[in-house]
C-alpha cells in the first residue's frame, strides 16, 4: 500500500481498490489541502492548483491513494437537486 507523504494528519483508513482488489489508502481531501496551506503559507487555490496536479494527477499504481471529499447525505441531496441534467 502507498502512502501520501506528508498527509499523516488527514489520512482515515483504507478501501479496497476496484484494481485487483487491493488496500489503498484514503484520505480526507480538505484536510490535505489545509495541510498544503499550514506548512507552505499557501493561498487555498495555490494549495488546491498544487495538490490536484501534483498529488491527485499522480498515478502510482493499483495502490495509489484515494482522496475523499466527506459529505452529509443532506448534501449530496441538495446537489443532485440543484445539478440534474
Amino acid at each position: 500500500m502507498r502512502l501520501a507523504h506528508g498527509f499523516d494528519k488527514a489520512f482515515v483508513g483504507t478501501t479496497i481498490s476496484a484494481f485487483g482488489r487491493k488496500q489503498v489508502a484514503l484520505y480526507d481531501y480538505d484536510k490535505c489541502i489545509l495541510i498544503l496551506m499550514e506548512k507552505n503559507k499557501w493561498s487555498e487555490e495555490d494549495a488546491i492548483e498544487y495538490f490536484d496536479f501534483n498529488v491527485i494527477g499522480a498515478w502510482v499504481g493499483e495502490t495509489t491513494p484515494i482522496f475523499i471529499n466527506q459529505h452529509t447525505i443532506e448534501n449530496i441531496e441538495d446537489y443532485r437537486e440543484n445539478n440534474d441534467d
